[in-house]
């Protein structure tokens, strides 16, 4: 029998309480998961519209929780 290399679990912050939205709380999850992504990365990981996600995103910038770095957009710290 083979042992397994198990990597380190990603520790994710809390979501924000004031996110209501299921798709802002999925947004914010998967740029806290992966230190970062492009609106292109977004939609396709996520199979969400490009408006969605630039509505989302828009959303999130506006309350301080996104901050777009060139073309990707990491949480805010």
């Amino acid at each position: 029998m083979t042992s397994q290399t198990h990597r380190p679990a990603t520790q994710i912050g809390p979501v924000p309480d004031d996110l209501e939205s299921a798709r802002a709380k999925l947004v914010y999850i998967y740029l806290e998961a992966s230190g970062g992504a492009t609106a292109d990365e977004l939609g396709e990981f996520l199979s969400m519209k490009q408006i969605n996600i630039l509505s989302v995103l828009n959303s999130l910038s506006n309350h301080g929780y996104v901050e777009q770095s060139g073309s990707e957009y990491v949480v805010a710290n």
